[in-house]
């Protein structure tokens, strides 16, 4: 995108006494936000930049806890490595 495009989309917004900043609906509705969404803010030379991040929630961890063990974590790992030397 040329820069001259960038600059007459740009925006502006006040930071409140609690340090909270009104993102416009545009900016809001262009990136898909919606309350709880994630937003990143990173740091540049010349400023700053915010833009969405994820949930942080990969897919397998949905699947975390759907599917059932048949056999406690030791019995697996056991078959895997072999059986575990005995403590004396």
């Amino acid at each position: 995108m040329p820069f001259f495009t960038l600059y007459f989309l740009s925006m502006k917004s006040r930071v409140s006494s609690k340090g909270q900043v009104t993102v416009p609906a545009e900016v809001r509705s262009r990136l898909g936000l919606q309350p709880g969404t994630v937003v990143l803010f990173e740091f540049h030379d010349n400023g700053a930049l915010i833009r969405k991040g994820t949930s942080g929630e990969h897919p397998v961890d949905r699947l975390f806890g759907i599917l059932r063990l048949h056999k406690p974590t030791d019995a697996l790992l056991d078959e895997m490595r072999g059986p575990r030397p005995k403590r004396r």
